[in-house]
Parts: C-alpha cells; structure tokens; sequence
C-alpha cells in the first residue's frame, strides 16, 4: 500500500474521481433502496447522486486538462489510512435515519480526508487542489441539509415516521412480543407443577431453565419458517427468529431465577416461589401493556387475553404439582 504524502496530484485527482463516483452508485442504490418505502427520501439521495456525478465531471475535466485523458489505475484501497466506504449490499436492509446517518459520514470523511491532505501538502497548487476538493465535500453536505429541508416536510416526516413504526412493530414488536407471551405463559404450568410436586428449589429451576430453553428454540425456528417477508414485509425471517426465540427464553427465565434461593435457606421454596408470584404478576401486566401499545389491542381485551389466560395455566400448574 502507498502512503498519501507519496502520492501525485495526478494520483490524488484520480481517486478523487473515483471516489465521487462510487458514491454516486451509493446514493443511487439509496433512493432506489427507498423509492418503495420513502419515496420522498428516495427523491433527495437521487438528487445527491445528481450532484456527485456532477463534481466528478468537473474533476475529470480538470485533471484532463492537467493530466490528459488516461487515469492512473489507483484505488482508495491501495492508500494507508484512506476512508472505506461500506459495500452496496450492507446497505440494503439499513432503516431511513441509518442511511441519512451514513450520508452525513461519508461526507463528512471525505472533506476530512481532503483537509487532512491540504495541510500535509507543500506544493501551493496541490495545497489549493486539495482545499478546492474539501470545500465541495462541505457543499455537499450544506446541499443534503437543504434538499432534506425542502422535500421533507412535517407532513411527509409524519407519514415516513408512521410507516417506519409499522414496520417496526412488524419486524420486532410482533415475533418479540409473540415470544414473551409463550415464554411467560407456557412455562408457568410446568415451572409450578415442579415446584408444588417436589417443593425443591434446584429441581425447580432446572425444569424452569429446560422449558424456557425449548420453547425458545421451538418458537424461534416456528417464526423463522413462517415467512421469508417477502409479501408481509415483515423482514428477515432468521432476525425475527432470533428476536421471538430470544425473548421467548427471556420470558421463561423470569420467573425461574427467583428458584435460584438455595435449598439451604429456611423457607426457601416458600421466598422463591412468593418472588416468582411477584414477577408473574408483573410480567404479564406488562405483556397486556406492551399489546395494546403497539398492536393496537383495546387494553381490557389485552389484560383478557394475558392476565387472566396467564392465571389460568399458573392454576393448572400449581393444581397438577400439589395433587
């Protein structure tokens, strides 16, 4: 690799050219990313990637009037410490703000690359070159400010914001939620039949740990084969597994780790189980809460739903443990 203090003008200019246009391809990728979701968003990056392609003809018109027509084949990548930008495809699946925060970077490292440059170099037209380079990553920056001022206004940001909630309820909320519910409802018959059977703590939790784990597993692979999301747009199928198996665990381990009180203590089966009541209790209003927030669910027919199905299958659990 070359060191920047070692590079031409001739060199500088073309991987400047090179950059401004790869970025271009970016900010296309962008809008046609967008064009779908955020249609008016997708209208400001097809007009940043206007801009680059832009400067990039000012540059290679300047470097052929210096250099000719043949561009030295150097690329950013042959460079020490030259920015990277992302590969197109890690892009894909990005949420509105990460892009927008994206864009802000990328320019914002290109002008510090060109600063940084100006102030290394000794020749006064490499030095006014480079500064000519960061001034235009600064414009680039002021003009992705005013196009985001111009086509996003409140009404546009309002309807971008609800379309990003729905699609993060359907791509969290829904399989995370769905997995909290069985993990706290479903282990609490057999997490309580062991306690009120063998009245031991250890035992307890080690079926609790069993269950929660299983129906993780169980959940997540049942989520993750549901859909790919291609229709539903429900997202990647593995993520929403991982989520709903995830917390489907989370919601069988709540109200296991109270049987973690060692056998040793007095009462110990009694301070645990009155501790695993209590996160019960707190576990499923907050299952009711969450549904009639994001599923839009009257919060009476969630506490319905939850609350009494929950002290339903906690009532058979104890029934079938003490019999």
């Amino acid at each position: 690799m070359k060191n920047f203090a070692d590079l031409s003008e001739r060199e500088v200019l073309a991987i400047a050219i090179a950059a401004e246009e790869e970025d271009s391809r970016i900010y296309t990728t962008f809008a046609e990313d967008l064009a779908e979701r955020y249609p008016d968003s997708a209208k400001l990056f097809e007009q940043m990637a206007e801009e680059e392609k832009s400067h990039r003809h000012m540059l290679l018109e300047m470097y052929e009037k210096r250099f000719g027509p043949n561009l030295p084949p150097i690329r950013r990548e042959d460079v020490k410490g030259f920015f990277r930008r992302r590969p197109i495809w890690l892009t894909k699946n990005l949420s509105l703000d990460t892009i927008r925060r994206e864009v802000g970077t990328m320019e914002f490292q290109a002008e510090r690359f060109y600063t940084k440059a100006a102030e290394q170099a000794k020749d006064v037209g490499m030095r006014r070159l480079l500064v000519d380079l960061a001034e235009a990553e600064r414009g680039h920056e002021r003009f992705a400010a005013d196009l985001t001022d111009k086509i996003l206004k409140p009404d546009v940001r309002a309807a971008e914001d609800e379309t990003r909630r729905r699609v993060f309820v359907l791509q969290y909320v829904q399989p995370g939620l769905a997995g909290l519910m069985d993990g706290s409802v479903s282990t609490l018959a057999p997490l309580f039949a062991a306690a009120f059977a063998t009245h031991q703590n250890w035992q307890t939790f080690l079926v609790g740990l069993a269950a929660s784990i299983g129906a993780g597993i169980s959940m997540g692979f049942a989520e993750a084969l549901s859909d790919d999301g291609s229709l539903t747009g429900r997202g990647s199928p593995w993520l929403r597994g991982v989520t709903c198996g995830l917390m489907t665990t989370v919601g069988g381990l709540g109200h296991t780790a109270p049987y973690l009180v060692p056998d040793t203590w007095a009462n110990a089966f009694w301070i645990a189980t009155a501790i695993a009541g209590i996160v019960v209790f707190f576990e499923l209003w907050a299952i009711a809460y969450i549904r009639a927030r994001y599923m839009d669910t009257p919060f009476l027919q969630a506490v319905f739903q939850i609350v009494l199905g929950g002290v339903i299958v906690l009532g058979v659990g104890i029934l079938i443990g003490a019999a």
